[in-house]
């Protein structure tokens, strides 16, 4: 019965991946999905063996008390638990518009294309490698909005169609979190207590794998981008200044440039929260631009129709969001079936791992078995089981779909439904751009897994 369960859940899947492919909306189709994954697992219990259950505990409750436990952390605290992201997305909106609204926005947008003439390709380049470098020590929805609504804008101005810009971003950001030690300890958590393997640190991830696999996605992100460029024939359109013309036809004074980073910089070097970040150099943009001198009502006002107009940009966002982590919560539950399902076809030498997981790379789009920010502790808990692969091996093989293809190339990715609703892109549009992306990074990182991963037993660590 477990593995009939598993299988109908393999199908729902697929249904949900076939429904986001085809565009349709995010939040209804993850609350469909949360609430399908809630009823099969728990229905499941009534009818698996005894064996099943206790093998896995995250399934036994023993009373209607327990039941209710369960529900609520689906549906309650962990909707709860997105409050942060939340709220910086509604900051990170607000930031947005102050600097569309005081023409810092448009102004180092003119500068940027002065620079960097009329070569596009020079200019994406030249951020994409800023934007990667900036988010080896930054990470979270926040940060990516404060730079977002820097470097879309001036990709938008030099004729970069938005699908493709927002790709080449994306594919940049998810570069840099290769090389983050705030991710590098959420996902080795996965995996080991940091004292029962304290040798197994970022530098020596880094030095050992995670510089080439930061190099490849960046590089070859920078690559689509040029080749999907050459398709498409750039149109030069100030898109970024058509909301606010008054405010594009004058440039806001050079000093003001530096404000959009002000942020990012406090964040990095003080460790200042983002929102604060948001907040005081937001202010500081408008009364040096000259939009705070009216009276204190009508600069009240102002700020008021700011922070409106930032959240009605991210309304479609913020259900998703409210919805997103019911279905993180509930794989869990979920993930057991899946073991029965895919546990007995498991490979079970190196090099195999790596065929078979950069054949299916796809399965890291949608939260799916494969990615650690979905279902893919299931999986992990199967291959580990199955032969004795090294953790710095794992942590690689299981690194690729859950940053390159879920974190880069993923609608489902917080940040990257932000970027669909800010630049208005059909997530369709982005898919056939990412996905291809995904699978040649994926393969070229996997073969670089063989090379300096590859062949490493108990005694992984060499000094």
């Amino acid at each position: 019965m477990s593995f009939v369960i598993g299988v109908i859940l393999l199908l729902t899947f697929f249904g949900l991946a076939y429904y986001c492919i085809k565009g349709h909306n995010l939040m209804i189709g993850f609350l469909v999905i949360t609430i399908i994954w809630t009823a099969l697992p728990l229905i499941g219990t009534l009818f698996v063996d005894q064996t099943f259950l206790e093998a896995n505990k995250v399934l036994q409750f023993s009373d209607m008390k327990g039941l209710v436990k369960i529900l609520n952390g689906i549906y309650q605290s962990a909707p709860e638990g997105w409050g942060t992201t939340l709220v910086n997305v509604c900051w990170g909106a607000w930031f947005g518009r102050v600097l569309m609204d005081t023409g810092i926005a448009s102004t180092l947008i003119r500068k940027t294309v002065e620079l960097g003439g009329d070569k596009p390709i020079i200019t994406i380049a030249l951020l994409n490698i800023v934007t990667a470098i900036i988010f080896t020590s930054m990470t979270g929805a926040g940060p990516v909005i404060a730079i977002g609504v820097i470097v879309l804008p001036i990709l938008f101005s030099l004729g970069v169609p938005k699908p493709i810009a927002l790709f080449s971003f994306m594919g940049s950001v998810a570069a840099g979190i290769y090389l983050n030690p705030v991710n590098f300890a959420q996902y080795r958590a996965f995996f080991i207590k940091p004292e029962e393997m304290p040798d197994f640190t970022l530098g020596w991830y880094a030095s050992k794998w995670g510089y080439a696999a930061f190099g490849i996605m960046l590089v070859v992100t920078t690559v689509f981008t040029g080749i999907y460029l050459t398709r498409n024939k750039a149109r030069h359109a100030w898109a970024a200044q058509s909301r606010t013309p008054q405010a594009a036809q004058k440039d806001a004074p050079l000093y003001t440039l530096i404000l959009p980073v002000v942020p990012v910089v406090l964040n990095i070097a003080f460790n200042f929260s983002v929102i604060g970040g948001f907040v005081i150099a937001g202010f500081l943009a408008l009364f040096l631009c000259g939009r705070m001198t009216g009276t204190f009502k009508e600069n009240c006002q102002l700020v008021n129709k700011l922070y409106y107009d930032g959240v009605v940009d991210t309304a479609p966002l913020v259900g998703f969001l409210l919805t997103l982590p019911m279905f993180n919560a509930v794989a869990k539950y979920a993930s057991p079936y899946f073991s029965v399902v895919i546990g007995d076809i498991m490979p079970r030498s190196e090099i195999v791992v790596c065929i078979v997981f950069a054949l299916l790379l796809g399965m890291g789009l949608f939260r799916g078995p494969m990615t650690l920010v979905g279902c893919g502790a299931a999986t992990l808990g199967v291959l580990s089981n199955v032969a004795s692969f090294s953790v710095p091996f794992l942590y690689a093989v299981f690194a690729i779909p859950t940053i390159t293809v879920n974190i880069g190339s993923c609608i489902t990715q917080s940040w990257v439904a932000w970027g669909l609703a800010y630049s208005k892109v059909e997530s369709k549009d982005f898919l056939k751009l990412s996905i291809p992306n995904a699978y040649v990074t994926g393969i070229l990182q996997y073969a670089a897994i063989i090379i300096f991963l590859g062949g490493l037993g108990a005694e992984w660590f060499i000094k």
